[in-house]
């Protein structure tokens, strides 16, 4: 399992046992509550004098390219790109274990027609934007549509076939009435039926509400590409999600075939 070799303050000139690492509202890293440039870097290197707080990492580790740094199982993420960017706040300590993920390309679409005619804000679709993407997810593709099973299944097999997205999450359109048609389009487009989400969720459902059952959300894999059909509500959003959060990654990763990565990264 691969560990964080240490963290060096570049300000005071030296090495700290633990750091807490967040963004604040204009987006800025954060060491301890203050603002600062956060660099990773591998040890036996010469230490930058650019930065504010430099994360030390094993001599092998792969810090050139686009990838998260997960800490401590995903608590708190950062990505390189040039900088170092915090996506999820979190404690980081002296070795604590960590993982490089690659880069998910994720796509959100919010299935409402009041949605789409802008009679209705949409706080489900940028809920699912955030949770995804503290999952080392970029999102890069993101609308609303009508209740419209032709115009979803459109998009949905756009954003498999053509953008080549790995991971696809709607909102909306998937209770019992006459316009609820996202199950129907998921059908239409699937090569796979993954029927554990949608259990799992309505599972998680019930345990709020006794209608829980009634939710048709579902799953299913098209190509290379797995497309996850949620509720309509950001609350339920958020209790799907983290029904499903744990295991969600690995699944990507397999079907990514990133698999002989899955658990490698545990060095």
């Amino acid at each position: 399992m691969r560990r964080i070799i240490g963290l060096y303050n570049v300000k005071t000139g030296e090495w700290n046992k633990l750091a807490y690492l967040h963004s604040n509202a204009d987006h800025m890293s954060c060491i301890n509550g203050e603002p600062g440039k956060i660099v990773f870097h591998r040890v036996g290197e010469t230490m930058p004098s650019d930065a504010d707080f430099v994360v030390v990492l094993p001599r092998d580790a792969s810090i050139g390219d686009e990838r998260f740094i997960a800490v401590g199982g995903g608590e708190c993420l950062f990505w390189k790109d040039g900088d170092v960017s915090v996506v999820n706040a979190g404690f980081v300590e002296v070795s604590a274990p960590y993982e490089q993920w690659r880069k998910i390309r994720a796509g959100v679409l919010t299935i409402s027609d009041k949605g789409a005619c802008g009679e209705r804000l949409d706080t489900a679709g940028p809920a699912l934007a955030d949770m995804i993407e503290a999952l080392g997810s970029t999102v890069v593709r993101r609308e609303i549509v009508p209740d419209d099973r032709e115009k979803i299944a459109a998009t949905l097999k756009a954003w498999a076939d053509e953008d080549r997205l790995q991971v696809v999450l709607t909102t909306g359109g998937t209770g019992l009435s006459k316009r609820d048609v996202t199950p129907e389009a998921f059908m239409d487009v699937h090569d796979k039926l993954v029927p554990g989400f949608g259990e799992t969720m309505r599972a998680r459902s019930m345990l709020y509400t006794e209608r829980g059952f009634l939710t048709r959300s579902l799953a299913v894999v098209r190509g290379e590409t797995l497309m996850i059909a949620f509720p309509g509500s950001e609350r339920a959003v958020r209790q799907c999600f983290e029904a499903i959060a744990g295991a969600l990654r690995h699944g990507i990763e397999i079907l990514s075939g990133w698999d002989a990565e899955c658990g490698g990264h545990r060095h």
